[in-house]
């Protein structure tokens, strides 16, 4: 059964926007733990924009269900990891500047990196994840960099979805075939929403984990942050 997992990014760009602590990062990751989240995902960048480091240490030990932190492993990144000991790690390849994720690794290019990376945090109890275009050669190739998991980039299928669900969902469905073939697990994030989400898992069904942030925010501002995450539980707990 898919797990949803709450990015709280957003929360703390709103926070960072003013300065002080409104809205409490810390509080609203165990408020989602509360209304049902059944994990909760950091992404920390170098710049601090939005989830500072201190936030990361202040929110790892209060967690009840899932802490997953995703980033780029610079060396900064993989101490910050190796320091709070996450529950899940998603290696993401994201410039210092992007303002947000926008490609999946090259995991034929960058093979020994990402091994070497997969295997520090392996050696920690961590389960690994990383990053991928809908492509079933990046899945193949994740699973001889050593990861457990992939975590598919869904901005395209989330763009095109309008336009066809079913040519949307293709390359996904073959990346995640080519992924579960390979022994690894598959997680999904990036611009889904209640539009899009329920037919994403309808399809592949065996996707562990979707990650959320942007359009949970989004959507809370009109509907509540309890009534928008039940809604979004609603359309992964469809089996």
């Amino acid at each position: 059964m898919t797990k949803l997992s709450v990015n709280i990014n957003k929360i703390a760009t709103i926070r960072n926007a003013r300065g002080g602590n409104m809205p409490d990062v810390t509080k609203a990751a165990l408020d989602c733990e509360d209304f049902g989240a059944e994990g909760i995902t950091v992404h920390p960048r170098p710049d601090e924009r939005h989830i500072r480091y201190s936030d990361v240490r202040t929110i790892r030990p209060l967690i009840r269900t899932e802490f997953n932190i995703e980033g780029n492993p610079i060396p900064s990144f993989i101490d910050l990891v190796n320091e709070v000991i996450p529950d899940q790690v998603t290696l993401v390849p994201d410039a210092h500047d992007a303002i947000t994720s926008n490609a999946g690794w090259d995991t034929i290019k960058n093979r020994d990196f990402l091994r070497e990376v997969c295997a520090e945090f392996k050696s920690k109890g961590i389960r690994t994840s990383i990053f991928v275009d809908p492509d079933p050669s990046m899945a193949r190739a994740a699973a001889e960099c050593g990861c457990d998991r992939i975590e598919l980039y869904t901005e395209s299928y989330a763009s095109m979805y309008p336009k066809g669900r079913e040519a949307a969902i293709e390359p996904f469905l073959r990346t995640a075939e080519a992924a579960r073939e390979a022994g690894l697990g598959v997680n999904a994030g990036h611009d889904l929403n209640l539009e899009n989400l329920e037919y994403f898992i309808r399809t592949i069904p065996w996707t562990a984990e979707v990650s959320i942030g942007h359009a949970i925010i989004c959507d809370a501002l009109y509907m509540g942050l309890e009534k928008t995450i039940q809604d979004y539980l609603s359309k992964v707990k469809i089996f």
